[in-house]
């Protein structure tokens, strides 16, 4: 029974001493800043971590996150200066400077992103409403931002809040329109395509105009270089026959008499002539001069010759 009494006796004073070390010391974590306060008026700031003292059941004690935070607003509408509306999410991230000042204007957090967000919002609608809508979505977005970003940090200093940064996750227009400019964009990228597809057809008639021109100059000049050719192949055999033929007439007849006889006869020929035929000078006896050919009569294919004398 005692041993009851002295175990409940020391849980009791360990619960009192718990309690009254509460009272007395203020425990400031690293990720931490405090205000101490008695019966509502300010007495100092904690901003180190540690032990900190304070007069039990006097002093309270009012912990602020010194860390950076976040603040996601909603989506809301902007009008760009070309009256296109804009539908962006703007995302800022902050800490508490001033534990005090924060807490006479703002109270707590989600005090201050109200505040915030309403601030962001006014700033962003006024930059979109001095640019075009593709500044804001294009290359001129991060500086933008940045002016948004400097004109809230300076209007949220006034409530104890630093902004570190400000940007937009999303920019894109209302769903409602989305559609209809869709089309737009392909509708232009469509004449856009056309009109290339045009001129790369007028380039390419061009270069199949100048191609079959200097095609046909081409065949000009080889078709005339060629009868030059022909012209002065021909001159040459004429030339060469008649030397030749000077040389030696009768030869000559006789040469042209073979090539004669090589076109028309075959082995076994027969042919009608009359007697006195000029086929006949050469086939058989002795030419005008009085001398044979008997080495050309060998060559010359066996002929049957049928004539009759008028």
């Amino acid at each position: 029974m005692r041993s009851n009494i002295f175990l409940l006796g020391g849980l009791v004073a360990v619960i009192a001493a718990s309690v009254l070390l509460k009272q007395v010391f203020i425990i400031v974590d690293e990720r931490e800043q405090v205000i101490v306060t008695q019966f509502g008026e300010y007495i100092r700031t904690i901003q180190k971590p540690g032990l900190a003292l304070k007069a039990p059941f006097l002093h309270s004690a009012i912990r602020f996150d010194r860390r950076i935070l976040v603040s996601d607003a909603p989506q809301a509408e902007y009008l760009s200066q070309d009256k296109k509306r804009l539908v962006a999410d703007p995302i800022t991230r902050w800490r508490i400077s001033d534990p005090l000042k924060f807490f006479k204007t703002v109270r707590d957090e989600p005090g201050a992103r109200a505040r915030l967000d309403d601030l962001v919002f006014s700033e962003l609608r006024s930059e979109v409403a001095s640019h075009t809508f593709a500044t804001v979505i294009g290359s001129k977005r991060e500086a933008i931002m940045d002016n948004v970003a400097k004109s809230v940090r300076t209007k949220a200093s006034e409530f104890g809040i630093e902004v570190m940064d400000v940007r937009i996750k999303r920019a894109d227009l209302p769903k409602e329109v989305q559609q209809s400019v869709f089309a737009r964009m392909q509708a232009e990228r469509e004449r856009e395509a056309k009109r290339y597809r045009s001129e790369g057809e007028e380039e390419a008639n061009k270069l199949r105009s100048q191609t079959d021109k200097e095609r046909t100059i081409v065949l000009a000049d080889a078709e005339q270089n060629a009868q030059k050719l022909r012209g002065e192949g021909d001159g040459t055999a004429t030339r060469i026959y008649a030397e030749a033929y000077g040389k030696d007439p009768e030869f000559y007849r006789f040469v042209r008499s073979l090539q004669s006889y090589e076109l028309f006869l075959g082995k076994r020929s027969t042919l009608l002539l009359s007697a006195d035929s000029p086929l006949f000078r050469y086939l058989g006896g002795p030419r005008p001069g009085g001398d044979s050919l008997p080495a050309v009569e060998k060559s010359i294919p066996k002929v049957t010759a049928i004539g009759a004398r008028e």
